[in-house]
């Protein structure tokens, strides 16, 4: 090798410390600032258009619950004979019923218990189903087997049958019984999901770390699997707000709902039933409305999940 090529690779391996160009300090630029889980997540929910429009409806179902009866000038409760079956007016934008009550005031208080129904019990879903399944896939093996058998076994009957027959041996319509039935026939889904998570979670390196810490099985599920699961859960919730809204329709269209005089969307809409071919709008709105939350939760739920996924970062 001569002296100039050896001075050449000599000159290579020289470290260069001139200044860098203020041209190419700008490539190394971060165009975009740092976010949160949380902020990227409703970045992408607010550019989810059918998301925006489910999670509007439903605040305007919310605030129509809350504020309807309040505002409108009417008494749910009232009958008055005379003014029955009157069609939509400026002072009953809605109509009356058989009996002379406002229509409008009665669905505002419907939404209240559909609403209110839906929620609660999708909460008590939630605590049922995230339990049951947390166990079963934790502990896995034999007993994972039997719990998840019971749940097919559970399942192969439709959920409705359970329903009424949960609301037939409680021999009482009241609030808390429709939560507590519609509840504990709506886990299974919410059980199958957290097993899936937690079997898939529990071995992972930061579950194995913190065996060998020493941490009881107790807080291993509680502190670790469950709120590593979070996401999934909040989807599966929302989606189940309108199973139970739906179920609740149909026990008050069966008459195995709330008791009367007390209304709920579903019992406006069998009430209406009985005048459908001469006061049509009677069944109709309240139809409507329960077709339009379903909807909406569900656009809501579909939204959610997009968002909470890491996938579509």
């Amino acid at each position: 090798m001569t002296n100039d090529n050896v001075s050449a690779v000599n000159e290579k391996m020289v470290p260069d410390f001139s200044l860098v160009p203020a041209e190419e300090k700008q490539t190394e630029k971060i165009l975009r600032p740092s976010t949160t889980f949380l902020q990227d997540a409703w970045y992408r929910f607010s550019r989810n258009r059918l998301g925006m429009i489910g999670a509007l409806i439903v605040i305007f179902m919310v605030l129509f619950a809350i504020l309807g009866p309040i505002l409108i000038k009417a008494d749910y409760i009232t009958q008055d004979l005379q003014r029955a079956y009157e069609s939509p007016s400026a002072e009953h934008p809605f109509g009356t019923d058989a009996l002379g009550r406002d229509l409008l005031v009665r669905m505002a208080y419907g939404a209240r218990i559909s609403l209110v129904c839906g929620f609660f019990a999708s909460i008590v879903s939630l605590f049922i189903g995230v339990t049951y399944g947390a166990i079963s896939g934790y502990i896995g093996g034999t007993t994972d087997n039997i719990m998840m058998r019971i749940v097919d076994i559970i399942s192969s009957v439709p959920s409705m049958l359970y329903v009424i027959l949960l609301m037939v041996v409680l021999h009482s319509q009241s609030l808390l019984n429709v939560f507590l039935v519609i509840g504990m026939t709506g886990w299974l889904g919410m059980a199958r999901l957290v097993r899936t998570q937690v079997m898939s979670l529990k071995e992972r390196e930061f579950i194995l770390a913190a065996k060998v810490s020493n941490v009881s099985n107790l807080k291993l599920i509680t502190k670790h699997l469950i709120p590593n699961s979070f996401g999934p859960i909040v989807v599966s919730m929302t989606l189940s707000i309108p199973s139970a809204i739906f179920l609740e329709a149909s026990l008050q269209f069966l008459g195995l709902g709330i008791a009367a005089p007390m209304p709920s969307w579903g019992g406006l809409a069998q009430e209406g039933i009985t005048a459908l071919r001469t006061f049509p709008h009677l069944m109709w709105i309240p139809s409507v409305f329960i077709s339009v939350t379903i909807l909406a939760f569900n656009f809501l739920g579909d939204a959610m999940r997009d968002a909470l996924d890491p996938t579509q970062k």
